[in-house]
């Protein structure tokens, strides 16, 4: 395996059609504090809806020390028509070593199914194969997540497993199942 050509100096922007992927800035605390403090936005997640400005920049700090570790990068992305943050997207977990990361993503519900993950993972996908040189890119997903696993299947992961009892949500040990895309499944879906 050749060695990644990224070297997590310069945040890697981005754009689709209608999003700017970018890193996270000041002027985003806003829209943060909005999308995490919508309880359907945190669902499936370990996080408690957020009640409060100042949890936008514990989270927008986490964005950027995850960078400076060099363990992952989530992507702001920003509607081009409005200037609006509505949502994330990105990697964490990140092993250079093993050339794999885990992917995770959310979106403001006003948002839901109109395709907005499904535009912006792919550009994400390739930068983590292309660009970070990934052999492999994970999700877990709670079994529950129904339009979770319905995007990762559109985009051509596949379900490599289940995680027993691995978290805990509402007082309870849930599953996760695993989902994986390869370096060469990847290739072959966009041929590249």
């Amino acid at each position: 395996m050749s060695v990644s050509s990224f070297s997590f100096h310069a945040f890697p922007q981005m754009e689709t059609d209608r999003f700017i992927l970018r890193k996270t800035e000041e002027r985003d605390t806003r829209d943060l504090f909005e999308l995490y403090s919508e309880e359907e936005v945190l669902k499936y997640t370990q996080l408690l809806p957020f009640s409060a400005e100042d949890e936008a920049w514990h989270e927008m700090n986490w964005h950027m020390e995850i960078f400076t570790q060099q363990i992952g990068i989530r992507w702001l992305i920003e509607e081009k028509r409005s200037g609006k943050v509505i949502g994330t997207c990105g990697f964490l977990h990140y092993l250079k070593e093993y050339g794999r990361t885990e992917i995770g993503y959310d979106l403001a519900p006003s948002y839901w199914r109109r395709g907005i993950m499904s535009e912006v993972a792919a550009p994400i996908l390739a930068f983590g194969f292309n660009s970070m040189n990934l052999n492999r890119i994970e999700a877990k997903v709670d079994p529950a997540n129904v339009a979770s696993i319905g995007l990762l299947t559109k985009l051509g992961f596949k379900q490599a497993g289940e995680l027993r009892e691995y978290e805990i949500e509402e007082g309870n040990f849930i599953e996760l199942l695993v989902f994986s895309m390869l370096r060469k499944e990847f290739s072959v879906l966009h041929l590249l």
